[in-house]
């Protein structure tokens, strides 16, 4: 064989190997769809309730109180990822959470846990 054989040779392989290994080895499924969305609607959340606590701890006075609404989550969770992030429920859920996680109970005030 020449050595444009073995180029040609290579370039088959190749191509075979990508064609072979680029197929899916399991088909997609709604219900991993779902459940990815759903983890990702929650991290979503949650990172909207961290961000919105920093952002209420910046805007206040040393001498007054944090207020971190559950609107703020939402606006916050709207415009970091530009799309509504869920329920007035599922905001409070979250932000009860970071809350707690971030210790907030010694300057902070709340809404969520009405």
């Amino acid at each position: 064989m020449h050595g444009l054989e073995f180029i040609a040779l290579g370039f088959v392989l190749v191509a075979a190997g990508l064609l072979w290994r680029g197929r899916a080895v399991r088909p997609l499924s709604a219900k991993r769809a779902r459940a990815a969305l759903a983890r990702e609607h929650s991290r979503h959340l949650l990172r909207a309730a961290d961000l919105a606590i920093a952002r209420a701890r910046r805007s206040a006075a040393p001498d007054e109180p944090v207020i971190i609404r559950i609107d703020d989550v939402l606006a916050t969770a709207h415009r970091q990822f530009g799309h509504p992030c869920g329920s007035r429920e599922e905001a409070a859920a979250a932000l009860r959470q970071r809350y707690e996680a971030r210790g907030c109970r010694s300057d902070c005030m709340t809404d969520a846990f009405d």
